[in-house]
């Protein structure tokens, strides 16, 4: 039987996830959730902290400078392993 564990989104933030290979994908920059408040997907990377900041952020000068690209990993939340808040884990392996 399996039993569901309550966990807060707002101490995922930041968190560092790894694939299923255990190769670092990205922090939790952003949480999605639905109407009712259940989380749909995660948002990892730093391109993922732009949309949190807002898209405008892409255009700052300095943004460049510290290669922030457009790209980032949506992740949904069936492919999230959070048995361990402090280290998520994502189940399948990010593409190379």
């Amino acid at each position: 039987m399996t039993t569901a564990r309550e966990v807060h989104v707002e101490h995922l933030l930041g968190r560092r996830v790894r694939d299923a290979t255990g190769r670092v994908v990205g922090r939790i920059e952003e949480i999605h959730a639905d109407d009712e408040g259940t989380v749909t997907e995660f948002l990892l990377g730093p391109a993922a902290l732009t949309e949190r900041l807002g898209q405008s952020t892409l255009s700052l000068p300095f943004i460049s400078l510290l290669g922030i690209r457009r790209a980032g990993h949506r992740v949904s939340w069936d492919e999230m392993d959070l048995s361990d808040p402090d280290q998520p884990r994502m189940t399948t392996e990010l593409p190379k």
